[in-house]
């Protein structure tokens, strides 16, 4: 299928990437794009922007690819709808294939990070014509599961609140977020890296007191090395500028995604995958049973990889490791 032209300008923060944004149903995405040949879409996770992709864009476009880093819809400069149903997962399989129509494509591969993970997954459950091979970062895939979401979180951290659920309550995150939105990405991005996360035995962001705030608990002191303050600006920027209500609104779908879904009870996802996970990663440690039946639920998985000593930002904190196995095995899911 030919291209169709489309409007671009060079990135200021990605070197040799262009800033596209294509229409989709409903809306606009931004998009950074980077070399030529087939089609990787990359979909970035909480909370971050299409800037988290900055390593994997040259080396994808190098290897012979045609890189694309999205920002999802309420991120960036893609399009941000009022309503919170508007983020349910359904919607955000539907931009993924609207980005692929736009760019005058017909397949992808997909590869996410953190909420991108699931993401890319149900891209490929839900579009396996289109996504014909999907790499998850971070977050495993689990099939649909019968407890409803926010009934199974209300069970964790006991006389604690989890995190996830402290997000559901529109405006109470961003009551906490939005007086210092630099301070806050930098608090959250250390607590969850390799290296400065809280030590074994002291209390865990991810679960909040009553009458506290998430905050409370992260990681004071130096970034992590992965993240400069140049890095911190570009995020910090964005966020200021857009406010992170759009990113939390993902979290106010569980339910909505859950209902959405329920036909894919128990569906095996069998597009050729890889699955790349931080050994210091709590999406790692509290879904070792998930990824461990990746044998049964993910018969498709070419190759798994759990990183020594790395958090959860996998592709920024092992830019070069990651690279080398998405290369690897881009080269062999799709040639």
């Amino acid at each position: 299928m030919p291209q169709p032209a489309l409007a671009s300008e060079p990135s200021t923060t990605v070197p040799g990437a262009v800033h596209r944004t294509v229409d989709v149903p409903g809306g606009r995405i931004h998009l950074l794009e980077q070399g030529t040949g087939p089609l990787v879409l990359l979909i970035h996770g909480f909370p971050e922007t299409s800037y988290s992709w900055r390593h994997q864009l040259p080396a994808l476009a190098a290897a012979g690819y045609r890189a694309v880093a999205v920002d999802v819809r309420g991120y960036g400069r893609s399009f941000a709808p009022g309503p919170v149903e508007a983020y349910r997962m359904t919607a955000l399989v539907g931009d993924s294939v609207g980005v692929v129509h736009a760019l005058g494509e017909e397949t992808a591969t997909v590869v996410g990070h953190d909420w991108g993970s699931s993401i890319a997954a149900n891209c490929a459950l839900l579009r396996p014509d289109m996504f014909t091979a999907v790499g998850l970062l971070s977050v495993p895939y689990a099939p649909w599961n019968p407890m409803r979401p926010t009934d199974a979180f209300a069970r964790i951290g006991g006389s604690e609140e989890f995190y996830v659920s402290y997000f559901q309550r529109p405006g109470r995150a961003e009551a906490e977020i939005d007086p210092d939105v630099r301070g806050w990405l930098a608090g959250f991005y250390t607590s969850l890296s390799g290296g400065t996360t809280p030590p074994p035995g002291t209390d865990s962001p991810f679960f909040v007191p009553e009458g506290a705030q998430m905050r409370d608990r992260f990681t004071r002191g130096p970034l992590p090395g992965w993240l400069t303050e140049a890095d911190l600006d570009v995020y910090g920027a964005e966020f200021e500028r857009t406010g992170l209500t759009g990113a939390l609104n993902r979290y106010r779908n569980v339910d909505r995604d859950w209902e959405d879904l329920a036909a894919w009870d128990g569906a095996r996802l069998t597009s050729p995958a890889l699955f790349i996970g931080g050994a210091l990663d709590s999406s790692t440690t509290w879904m070792a049973d998930v990824i461990a039946a990746h044998s049964t639920t993910l018969p498709g998985l070419v190759s798994s990889h759990i990183l020594e000593g790395c958090g959860h930002w996998i592709q920024q904190e092992r830019a070069a490791e990651v690279n080398d196995l998405l290369t690897k095995w881009l080269h062999t899911a799709r040639p």
